[in-house]
């Protein structure tokens, strides 16, 4: 299983939420890169990227820091936040991210969302999903609708996607641990879906749960930035 240490971005810093409240952030590092690297020396080899500016905005913000951070480290990155549109997908893919992760446009532009997949190719394309109750959330987890997930990702992978990260609101920035129930109900429903977890973990033992349900990844923030797992942990329980 991956384990994907992640980078939200606000002004240029990273930040965790709570909950996906803007008004919750924390700063935990004012030098993305230094952070980036940081995770790089300790012996990850993905990154994470959320230009949170960029979701709530609804174009990318941060890509001069995407850039520094390719130029600067060899992380395998996926890059999101704002990517509304076929030009700023193809502007993320430049600036040296190995994937983009669309979002919002997907659920709200599902026609334009399919072209990229074809076009662009789905080795390219993270789909991230945001959900509260089972329900699709967009725009930096600010706009509620009432699309299920589960009849969404029906359509999305007759269309050809095979991956994608599925981010619990209510979990994230918690530490109280990952929407194991919902990512179980995913895996039973779409088997041959890679599945990233992402939200809500906090400990070595969230992880392993995820691992033993099938989950092809999990993304990590909080506990990372404040110290609630460590490599040398990951690595003994054989993640790694």
């Amino acid at each position: 299983m991956d384990i994907v240490p992640a980078i939200d971005l606000i002004d240029g810093k990273c930040v965790r939420l709570h909950q996906g409240a803007y008004d919750s952030k924390t700063i935990y590092n004012e030098n993305p890169l230094e952070q980036a690297l940081m995770f790089q020396d300790q012996g990850f080899s993905r990154l994470h990227m959320v230009d949170l500016d960029g979701a709530k905005a609804g174009e990318t913000k941060n890509l001069k820091v995407l850039e520094k951070i390719t130029s600067k480290t060899n992380l395998v990155i996926d890059y999101g936040g704002g990517v509304r549109s076929g030009v700023r997908a193809v502007e993320v893919l430049d600036a040296g991210a190995r994937m983009v992760n669309i979002g919002s446009m997907a659920v709200k532009n599902t026609e334009l969302f399919d072209e990229l997949l074809e076009e662009i190719g789905q080795k390219y394309i993270l789909l991230g999903l945001d959900v509260r109750n089972e329900k699709l959330a967009t725009d930096g987890w600010t706009n509620q609708t009432e699309v299920s997930i589960f009849d969404f990702l029906e359509e999305r992978i007759e269309k050809g996607l095979d991956k994608m990260f599925c981010t619990d609101i209510s979990k994230d920035g918690t530490l109280q641990g990952p929407s194991v129930e919902l990512y179980t109900k995913l895996i039973d429903r779409f088997p041959n879906l890679q599945l990233i977890a992402s939200g809500g973990v906090g400990t070595v033992k969230d992880l392993v749960t995820l691992k033993e349900r099938g989950l092809s990844g999990a993304i990590v923030g909080k506990a990372f930035y404040e110290g609630k797992i460590s490599i040398e942990e990951i690595s003994e329980a054989e993640l790694i």
